[in-house]
């Protein structure tokens, strides 16, 4: 159930913030101009991340902006660690803004929530 209380509370500090897409898919990244993003690219105003920043997400094509999942990066140039919110992303698109997240210094590891009608294995 712990897993549950997870999910539920990212649920509800979505849906009590205010969600800023500031880098539309396909918009180049701010220092580095070869990166384009695969997917829109935001933040939840009024939230705090290690940064400094709000917490950063991931906007796939889901109608429902429902929290799907989490990658947790780590940037050994920058030496920081974050989490990144995945809002309404497919399994595809989540393995997509992963594959962000693992190039150069960086590394992420991907835990999506468990989708209506899927079970873990026993």
């Amino acid at each position: 159930m712990a897993g549950n209380e997870f999910w539920g509370k990212l649920d509800r500090l979505v849906a009590t913030s205010s969600l800023v897409l500031d880098r539309p898919k396909g918009s180049p990244h701010p220092r580095y101009a070869s990166l384009r993003y695969p997917l829109d690219y935001g933040y939840l105003q009024g939230t705090c991340s290690p940064d400094g920043d709000g917490i950063d997400v991931w906007i796939g094509s889901g109608a429902d902006i429902s929290v799907t999942g989490i990658i947790a990066t780590l940037d050994l140039d920058k030496r920081d660690a974050e989490l990144k919110l995945l809002l309404g992303c497919t399994t595809e698109e989540a393995q997509i803004a992963l594959a962000v997240h693992n190039q150069g210094s960086q590394a992420g590891i991907l835990i999506e929530r468990e989708r209506a009608g899927e079970k873990d294995s026993p």
